[in-house]
């Protein structure tokens, strides 16, 4: 190869993996799986992208509860994962943020003043991109912000939502590791970024993206996650976005926390009103105020069966038809919410509707729409396709009611957010937590509110990318009150604390309006004054979690893995012949004519002298036993083994999923484990 030709060499890794990424031809790499100690050779993979009342919403407050013991998670280093940051923005203002602690050894490749107490790190990481890690897409800006922005007075987008914007850890650190661009991110940059940011020093990892639910091994999101987790680094995940198909959920590994999406109780509410009288209400970010107050004729596209015109595709729309009209548009169709009312605009329509499919079906989204429009229900547009059939003129108009409060059926589970089982390891329950990720203020690089311009700029989001941050700002207070905690033991107590109830009292719903089931919401809601104080913690030592990867993968597959030789026989003494016998805080069991047993070990984080007796929520068609029932501690860190088996009432059922729980309650804790149990043909 001559000097001026460019190096095939793209990445060497010092130590997540024993090896390398370089630019090789088919043949070439034919030729390397004859050398000695050629192990495993791939295809790169490209991985995809997937707050001013959450911290509220989530009872962080700034006078009482987890922020304070917490202290607001100062000393805590956040290393976030995505298309890098905006700096100057008012959310990495460093106002009460001390200094980064000692071991912080990473680089800021920002000029000038661009990095502080707040931002510390700034690294570009993406391949043939030079410069620093500036944001040119946003999503970076907006994660990072919501993991740790600092308090920021007056955020608005649109002239709604309006309150003080911050992170869940408004004073820990932030380091941006840019891997991603135009919502791609390549493999080989990521797993460099991870190696990097280890031996930077962060605490947590915060990584809104993923793959398409491959075998660990041939992941290298999961393979830099597993380095990570035994270095002492806590992992954040996005579930993915393509619910609520089954078998939906991505980032599935054990020592990642695998975050879904739930809603808030606050909508920005744009009301439908009918010529029947009829009122629906719908969402929208854009409140315009130019829309006639009298009512408008009402069309439907689609109506004579048109797929083109019933999703509102650019070019389908007769101008003559809907010009100066209210347009109803479906959702779906591979056009975006907003392009849909970019098309009805453009073909001089006045409004806009879009109804949901029936897969979505209640959960709707405010977005920066280009023109009046309302974001309804699918009930609510089937309602509406009632009506237009029921006369031979429909009207309707929309009104814009502003920021409203108190949706007690929140949190919901969002439609897209990804869900279980886990087709990669499906004896691991996945995914295993929500938290908030619909409709999200946050950080933006610049305006994208007609009315507002400056540097205090804020967007709303939605997706699973924005529920991972909420919960690795929470990973960082809980490692701020818990500096010891392991990272298994912080995602147990995120998990076994989480709740299940709406702001109702009653089960959290999913987007069909029936309860959620825990292959959509894992172990619930999280519940970060609670997840601070658990009173039991499951946790993981790395020899189980290589004995797990030994039921999984060959020897060879695991030691892409774990980076080195194994000898999975030799870990056959410990136990885990089946996934669902490692100790985590959830079951996923398989079930046929054999019980099943499986131990479980909880280490006291509360109280001294505690006792804690079982609970055993009940699972239709299986028998449950805990052996003990009671666990009686007398230290802090004192550890009890306790013993569940699970057994078949009803042989003739088979192919099925049924759920239910463990608790262990004392009178201060309720420490409770989701289970999954799928029964199939005995044998």
């Amino acid at each position: 190869m001559s000097s001026d030709e460019p190096s095939r060499m793209v990445r060497q890794y010092r130590n997540v993996i024993t090896g390398f990424a370089a630019k090789l031809y088919p043949e070439e790499v034919k030729e390397m799986e004859k050398m000695e100690g050629f192990l495993h050779a791939r295809p790169e993979n490209v991985y995809s992208l997937h707050t001013t009342h959450t911290p509220a919403f989530l009872d962080l407050s700034p006078d009482r509860g987890a922020w304070l013991s917490s202290n607001y998670g100062k000393g805590v280093i956040i290393g976030v994962f995505d298309s890098g940051i905006t700096p100057g923005h008012p959310s990495f203002d460093d106002t009460g943020v001390p200094p980064p602690p000692a071991r912080w050894k990473g680089k800021c490749e920002f000029s000038g003043v661009a990095c502080n107490n707040k931002l510390i790190g700034a690294r570009n990481f993406l391949r043939g991109e030079s410069g620093p890690p500036i944001d040119s897409d946003g999503h970076g800006t907006h994660t990072a912000s919501t993991a740790a922005g600092n308090f920021v007075p007056g955020a608005n987008t649109f002239h709604q939502a309006n309150g003080t914007a911050s992170g869940m850890a408004p004073l820990a650190h932030l380091a941006v590791y840019k891997v991603c661009d135009h919502r791609d991110c390549s493999e080989g940059d990521l797993l460099a970024a991870i190696e990097t940011a280890i031996e930077d020093g962060v605490d947590v990892i915060s990584a809104s993206l993923g793959g398409k639910g491959e075998p660990f091994y041939q992941d290298s999101n999961v393979i830099g996650s597993f380095y990570a987790a035994l270095n002492g680094v806590f992992v954040s995940a996005s579930a993915d976005n393509s619910g609520p198909a089954m078998f939906s959920v991505t980032n599935a590994a054990p020592w990642m926390l695998t975050v879904g999406s739930s809603t808030l109780d606050r909508s920005i509410v744009a009301r439908v009103s009918l010529g029947n009288r009829e009122e629906l209400d719908g969402q929208s970010l854009n409140q315009v105020t130019n829309l006639p107050s009298v009512m408008l004729p009402l069309v439907y596209p689609g109506s004579q069966g048109d797929q083109a015109a019933r999703f509102c595709h650019a070019g389908s729309l007769d101008s003559t038809a809907v010009k100066g009209k209210v347009v109803l548009c479906s959702r779906g169709g591979d056009v975006t919410r907003i392009g849909k009312g970019q098309n009805v605009k453009d073909a001089g329509g006045a409004a806009m509707i879009m109804m949901n499919d029936k897969v979505s079906a209640y959960s709707v989204e405010a977005d920066p729409h280009v023109l009046p429009a309302a974001h309804v229900s699918y009930a609510a547009g089937e309602k509406i396709i009632t009506y237009i059939n029921s006369t031979a003129a429909p009207v309707a108009t929309i009104r814009f009611k502003g920021t409203v409060f108190g949706d007690d059926t929140a949190p919901m589970v969002s439609s897209f957010s990804g869900r279980g089982p886990n087709s990669v390891s499906p004896g691991i329950l996945k995914p295993d937590i929500i938290g908030p990720g619909s409709s999200i203020l946050a950080a933006w690089p610049k305006s994208v509110d007609p009315y507002r311009h400056g540097r205090s700029t804020f967007n709303m989001f939605t997706g699973t990318s924005m529920s991972c941050p909420h919960l690795s700002g929470i990973a960082a207070l809980i490692k701020s009150d818990h500096p010891d905690w392991s990272p298994a033991m912080i995602q147990s107590a995120i998990m076994t604390s989480a709740s299940q109830t709406n702001l109702k009292g009653q089960p959290i719903l999913d987007e069909r309006n029936l309860p959620a089931d825990v292959f959509a919401m894992g172990a619930g809601h999280v519940n970060p004054p609670k997840a601070l104080d658990p009173g039991l913690v499951y946790d993981i030592a790395r020899c189980d979690y290589i004995s797990y990867l030994c039921h999984l993968y060959t020897e060879a597959q695991v030691r892409i893995i774990a980076g080195k030789k194994i000898n999975c026989r030799k870990l056959k003494y410990r136990g885990i012949s089946d996934e669902a016998q490692l100790n985590y805080p959830s079951f996923a069991v398989q079930l046929g004519r054999r019980s099943k047993r499986y131990l479980r070990t909880v280490i006291n984080v509360g109280d001294p002298r505690s006792s804690y007796r079982a609970q055993i929520g009940k699972i239709p068609g299986v028998d449950v036993t805990v052996a003990p029932e009671v666990l009686r501690f007398e230290e802090v860190k004192e550890k009890k083994t306790y013993e569940v088996t699970f057994s078949r009432q009803n042989l003739d059922v088979n192919g099925s999923y049924v759920e239910g729980f463990i608790s262990w309650v004392s009178p201060k804790h309720i420490v409770r484990m989701p289970i999954s149990i799928n029964l199939v043909i005995p044998g």
